[in-house]
């Protein structure tokens, strides 16, 4: 399977268990969609999550590795805030229902989806970053 396919996979599911862990804080669909409705809002989401992790994310750490090297890697955790953020911000451009309550809970999603990627990549034996 392509990596950016596995890549997709993967990512929607870390953002489904991630909606799901964060309750109101984090919403995918709408809760009155079916579950067609709620399954493709989430592949929606998932395909721009993952393009911008494989497009934009690369290019925005290279800029920022002399901050992500003062701060011990503590400022990664912002940079997937703001690509969580991002994410939102594009997704409601095409008409998804994708909301973060902010960036905190944003910096938490993002904590939430690493974790559940890691888990889901050891099973899989793949990884969910799609430009590896």
């Amino acid at each position: 399977m392509p990596k950016l396919l596995t890549a997709w996979i993967l990512s929607g599911l870390a953002l489904a268990a991630t909606a799901g862990l964060l309750g109101d804080h984090m919403n995918i669909g709408v809760a009155s969609d079916s579950t067609g409705e709620r399954v493709a809002a989430i592949a929606a989401v998932a395909g721009v999550f993952t393009a911008i992790n494989a497009f934009v994310a690369p290019v925005l750490k290279a800029f920022s590795l002399p901050f992500i090297i003062v701060t011990l890697g503590l400022a990664l955790l912002v940079i997937n805030a703001l690509l969580l953020l991002l994410t939102e911000w594009v997704t409601g451009k095409f008409g998804v229902v994708f909301e973060v309550d902010g960036f905190w809970w944003a910096m938490l999603g993002s904590v939430v989806i690493s974790i559940v990627n890691t888990v889901l990549s050891g099973f899989t034996g793949k990884s969910a970053r799609p430009l590896r």
